[in-house]
């Protein structure tokens, strides 16, 4: 009963970051933009509504760890920060990078390459870290995924208009 009791923790911590998400890419949605201010607004608004409430939702489940799994947490939280932090700078290479950790934590042959010293510094987390950090990286993979192909639709958007104005100018 005890593990029942945990699984539904986790799961519910796991459903509430995917509602958050959700909320989050509907807010960011090129879909926002082809609707009229009074609609979006109201979205925008009941979207804040949501997020507001979500976050007010504090389900924790704690991990028993000892001090290598405590230390090795926090070295693989400390290098998927700095990818993180350094995202702005070079997109396509924080993906590379973010892809080549996530490479280490799945037991399926990987696309790219595995970064062999994350890996190494994952095993020795707690099981669910190992889980929870696993998570995070197919989150950042996911946001990173839907922000190019946010990208991609304003470049497409922005050569359109400039190709309409091009024909209407000769």
């Amino acid at each position: 009963r005890v593990e029942a009791f945990r699984d539904a923790a986790s799961a519910m911590e796991q459903e509430k970051e995917t509602l958050l998400e959700m909320i989050h890419n509907i807010q960011n949605s090129q879909d926002m933009r082809h609707i009229s201010e009074g609609e979006r607004e109201e979205l925008n608004l009941t979207a804040n509504r949501l997020m507001g409430r979500t976050l007010t939702v504090e389900v924790s489940v704690e991990t028993i760890r000892n001090a290598q799994q405590q230390e090795s947490l926090q070295h693989a939280t400390k290098m998927i920060d700095e990818i993180v932090n350094k995202l702005l700078d070079d997109l396509e290479d924080a993906k590379i990078r973010l892809m080549s950790l996530y490479g280490a934590c799945t037991s399926d042959v990987p696309a790219g390459p595995i970064d062999q010293k994350f890996q190494s510094v994952v095993i020795g987390c707690a099981i669910e870290d190992q889980k929870k950090i696993k998570r995070r990286l197919e989150t950042l993979l996911r946001n990173l995924e839907n922000s190019e192909k946010s990208i991609m639709l304003l470049e497409h958007q922005k050569s359109s208009v400039r190709q309409s104005c091009n024909s209407k100018q000769d």
